[in-house]
């Protein structure tokens, strides 16, 4: 079950902000949580839904470079309102090898601001907005990405990372 220890919703994150503590129920019957990630980088991905076109390139696009980031030291964790049954399945079938996190509740979303209102063919609707939150070691929000896209997401997250890395 997702626990939300962040005190109230946020639509305005951005980088110098403290990130909001988490702790989510995510694939391969891992819990992650800010806590454990203390003292080291970590990329927080919002993406709408599961084994869709534009969220499976998104995630393959990060896993293709993920070694890259393990080597660095750079956690990669996907959030989807999604329960753990269906990420779990996302994940198994394409290999993701990182966490991907449910937050059915969408409590981390409103959080971070992720979780908005959309419309599609008139229809009106809340629903996760595809963004991603590079925090640094001392969780400090370092790049902010709204509106992401899936085919280019995982090179800016490289050349920002790459940046941080250095100390630019």
């Amino acid at each position: 079950m997702p626990v939300m220890t962040a005190s109230s919703p946020r639509t305005d994150l951005q980088p110098g902000d403290r990130a909001p503590d988490f702790t989510l129920s995510a694939s391969g019957g891992r819990t992650v949580s800010s806590a454990e990630l203390k003292g080291k980088p970590y990329l927080l991905y919002f993406y709408p839904k599961a084994d869709t076109p534009g969220c499976t390139t998104q995630a393959c696009g990060l896993q293709d470079v993920l070694p890259k980031f393990e080597v660095a030291g750079l956690t990669i964790i996907g959030v989807s309102p999604d329960p753990v049954a269906k990420i779990e399945k996302f994940a198994t079938k394409y290999g993701l090898q990182f966490p991907l996190a449910s937050d059915e509740d969408h409590a981390v979303a409103e959080a971070y601001g992720t979780w908005v209102e959309k419309s599609m063919y008139g229809r009106t609707y809340m629903g996760m907005e595809r963004s991603s939150f590079l925090v640094d070691g001392q969780g400090i929000i370092r790049n902010v990405w709204r509106k992401v896209k899936s085919a280019t997401h995982a090179a800016l997250v490289a050349e920002a990372f790459r940046d941080l890395s250095s100390g630019a």
